[in-house]
């Protein structure tokens, strides 16, 4: 197995973004608890999380935690903008860039020891260069793997950077508790603990056997592996586009089948028009739930044909939302989501006969032309007339 002779993968990692972000933009918030988002939190500032807020909170336990916090709607944009500046960032650094999320990335630094320096200075270049351009505080970890890059990272915050030296990896990783452990959740650590185990170096000195047979061949063996340090993965960037999707945070309030409708009509307009806008079609529709108990699901449908119209993905869509509706009504929804994947070029699309446009893509042309005119807002659907306004979240190319 390759083993590195030096913490060259980065763990980069913006703290409490959307929060940051409004921190940045308006002056009097800074040093003040700032909560984003009303009906559920979806995001803090560490000066509301030090009073017990936490993203996907609910608004009203977040306000009786921290009533002085300052509660802000959502600025998709400003998000997006300050994610694509700090990618921006990381590819100036180093082209073997791999996103996480919309404010978190490995970067494998390995190549840049004559040019710039040794990992270290790399990653302070890095912070300094993203607080400089964007003006937001990153925290970054680095080490031999991305499993202890993404640890380091979590430790330093917020922030901060902390390095990982090579030939001294196990003896930080041992002095931590089990739940640092990749897919250690609430559930595996409280086996762990019912056993007597608190402290990644007590599972590391058992043998993979036990750790299998406490919790299952897959996740004994990755526990096994990882208390070890043991993680071959590289850090890979991504070829292209696999999907695209928005989602629409809800709050805990009742919503009605109707609303529910209206809220993903509002959703796949926006991803079929993105689709079209990059000369893309699509065959897998994914519908996203979040529940009240902070549980996630997920249901797709895979279409015959790769496709951009609206009134397609439009009807993949409700056909899974129909058959969520049974857990949607026993759990309550806080969140909806929709994704199109298994995506290719439009003009690779073998047409089905006849080939004249059918009369919902002539409507979406013609939306779609109206739109790119006079702005995104000038027309709407009547669903949606009187809607409240969207939360849309800006989601990265998985």
């Amino acid at each position: 197995m390759f083993v590195r002779q030096q913490a060259s993968i980065l763990h980069a990692d913006l703290d409490a973004f959307y929060a940051s972000v409004e921190q940045r933009d308006r002056p009097e918030l800074r040093g003040r608890p700032v909560i984003v988002g009303t009906g559920v939190v979806l995001a803090a500032s560490y000066e509301a999380r030090a009073r017990g807020v936490r993203s996907a909170m609910g608004g009203r336990q977040a306000r009786r935690l921290c009533p002085d916090a300052v509660v802000v709607t959502p600025r998709p944009a400003a998000y997006a903008e300050a994610s694509a500046a700090v990618f921006d960032v990381f590819r100036r650094t180093t082209p073997v860039v791999e996103p996480l999320s919309i404010d978190e990335a490995f970067l494998d630094v390995g190549g840049l020891a004559r040019s710039v320096g040794p990992p270290p200075v790399v990653a302070e270049r890095l912070r300094a260069a993203v607080r400089a351009e964007v003006g937001l505080p990153i925290t970054v970890g680095a080490a031999t793997t991305k499993f202890l890059a993404k640890v380091a990272s979590g430790l330093a915050k917020p922030d901060g950077l902390l390095v990982v030296p090579p030939g001294g990896e196990l003896d930080l990783l041992h002095r931590l508790p089990v739940w640092r452990l990749w897919g250690v959740g609430p559930r595996t650590t409280a086996k762990l603990h019912a056993r007597g185990i608190r402290w990644v170096g007590e599972v590391a000195r058992l043998p993979e056997a036990a750790l299998v047979a406490m919790l299952g061949p897959a996740a004994g063996r990755r526990v096994h592996a990882l208390a070890h340090n043991r993680d071959p993965r590289p850090v890979v960037p991504p070829r292209g586009r696999r999907s695209v999707g928005a989602q629409h945070a809800l709050g805990h309030e009742p919503r009605t089948v109707e609303a529910l409708d209206a809220v993903l009509v509002g959703l796949v307009d926006r991803v079929a028009r993105r689709l079209r806008a990059a000369g893309r079609v699509g065959r897998r529709v994914t519908l996203r739930l979040r529940f009240d108990d902070f549980g996630r699901a997920t249901r797709s449908r895979t279409l015959p044909h790769a496709t951009a119209r609206t009134a397609t993905l439009l009807a993949a869509a409700r056909h899974l939302l129909r058959a969520a509706l049974p857990e949607i009504g026993r759990r309550g929804v806080t969140l909806v989501g929709v994704t199109v994947g298994i995506l290719g070029d439009d003009d690779a699309v073998q047409l089905p006969l006849p080939l004249d446009a059918a009369p919902g893509e002539s409507v979406d042309a013609a939306v779609d032309e109206v739109r790119d005119r006079f702005g995104s807002r000038a027309l709407t659907r009547a669903v949606l007339l009187g809607r409240e306004p969207r939360v849309d979240l800006p989601l990265l190319p998985d």
